[in-house]
């Protein structure tokens, strides 16, 4: 059964009507976990990619044809035509993917690949298809990249997990450079266990295959990974994982435990709870050799054994997941209490994003400016204004309005505001002030 703070987001209420056929699939997928799915790669037509266009990102950067989503609407029904007939007539073959590099909080760059907007689209009809048929296979573990959950029920799970007092060590684990390592002959091959459609999975290795151009114009052919950026790599990450990571723990590692265990991830980061100390010992002994199997490495820098105790609470070691910092305080009775807050790296590293934001837009109209912070900084306290985080959110708050007061006396020789005068700018234009969103 699904947990039920599993419900749809808002914005995907207006994106549920799917097509019978996705529904049928579903249905079948539910009710039959050894069937294998033929006729897939018929699905792909003109109408199905027409109702798969609602999912394309109009905003998105556009790929090496220099083609983005605005351009390709303005002929989309000549434009999806012209690609199902390339598809079904076998012509079909995926552009090169475009190499962009953004930075990560280690000072390291992460590779991000930008198909074009035509395979964008086509590998998102092919993720709607891979979405009704795994749904129904996908464990509640698993929170990342999937339709209506996310970071913050993952969160929310984790912690009532671990409330129950039932847990007493962690093992927290990484994967290194996931998406580059998957292997790719090893994914069609967990693929095919519920699909029978060559045609099919020849699409979604034609994608697997595709050249990639670098920032320096060299092309490289992977033999092995899936290009993050691309729609269809994060479920087919999932699938990866599902068979790599969660079945094994549910039918194996489970089996073989003395008492409890808890698995909760999030695409590649993932946090173990165990009830027994020697069960977590095993856990943290064979995961590595377990992810060898799958061509997968974990990140030794990254992955740790921590006793994580309520009965020992002010023994206990602290973790981080998702941008959260979790530990064992004191409650307000006196007693041990989940304590959750924003992890420094995410707290500094979101002061700095911040920092750069208002440099950049400082000059922009007051209304606007304002309009728009007002958005980041909801946004910041819609995902971390948990229960309990509230001194890091007030924090937060307080460090972005003296930036925004440095950013704004910057605009010019002279100095603009004083304090005084500053607190009424904020006042008029009604400055997001810090909130908790989420009672969990």
């Amino acid at each position: 059964m699904r947990s039920p703070q599993r419900k749809l987001h808002p914005d995907m209420k207006g994106r549920t009507m799917k097509p019978t056929s996705l529904r049928g699939i579903a249905t079948k997928a539910a009710s039959d976990k050894a069937h294998r799915f033929r006729n897939l790669f018929g699905m792909l037509s003109v109408g199905f990619l027409l109702w798969s266009w609602r999912f394309v990102n109009l905003r998105a950067a556009s790929g090496v044809d220099r083609q983005d989503a605005r351009s390709y609407r303005e002929n989309l029904r000549e434009n999806i035509e012209g690609l199902v007939q390339a598809v079904q007539g076998g012509r079909y073959r995926a552009k090169l993917v475009l190499r962009r590099y953004l930075p990560k909080l280690n000072g390291k760059l992460r590779p991000l690949g930008i198909p074009a907007t035509a395979d964008k689209l086509l590998q998102i009809g092919v993720t709607k298809i891979l979405e009704a048929i795994y749904e129904a296979d996908f464990l509640d573990c698993s929170y990342g990249y999937r339709p209506g959950v996310g970071a913050l029920d993952a969160i929310g799970e984790l912690s009532a997990a671990l409330r129950s007092g039932r847990y007493h060590y962690l093992v927290q684990a990484d994967i290194r450079s996931f998406f580059d390592q998957i292997d790719q002959e090893k994914l069609v091959e967990l693929l095919a266990l519920r699909i029978d459609d060559k045609a099919f999975l020849r699409l979604i290795r034609n994608w697997l295959k595709a050249g990639i151009l670098e920032p320096d114009g060299a092309v490289n052919y992977p033999e092995q990974g899936s290009p993050q950026g691309g729609s269809v790599s994060p479920i087919l990450a999932n699938i990866y994982l599902h068979y790599a990571l969660d079945v094994w723990f549910e039918e194996t590692v489970k089996e073989h435990c003395q008492g409890a265990a808890h698995l909760c991830r999030y695409a590649d980061d993932f946090v173990c709870a165990f009830e027994q100390q020697a069960d977590a010992e095993r856990f943290y002994r064979v995961l590595a050799r377990r992810l060898a199997k799958f061509g997968l490495e974990v990140a030794a820098e990254k992955t740790n054994r921590i006793r994580f105790s309520p009965v020992d609470w002010k023994g206990s070691g602290a973790f981080e997941f998702l941008g959260f910092e979790f530990r064992w305080g004191r409650g307000r009775w006196g007693q041990p209490a989940i304590k959750r807050r924003t992890a420094r790296k995410k707290y500094r590293a979101s002061l700095a994003s911040f920092q750069e934001w208002c440099r950049k837009h400082c000059r922009l109209p007051k209304a606007v400016l304002f309009a728009k912070l007002n958005a980041k900084l909801r946004g910041y306290y819609q995902y971390y204004g948990i229960r309990g985080n509230f001194e890091r959110l007030a924090d937060f708050y307080h460090h972005a309005r003296r930036l925004l007061f440095r950013t704004l006396n910057r605009r010019s020789q002279r100095r603009s505001y004083n304090w005084k005068g500053f607190a009424e700018l904020i006042k008029v234009f009604n400055l997001a002030r810090p909130r908790i969103c989420h009672d969990f």
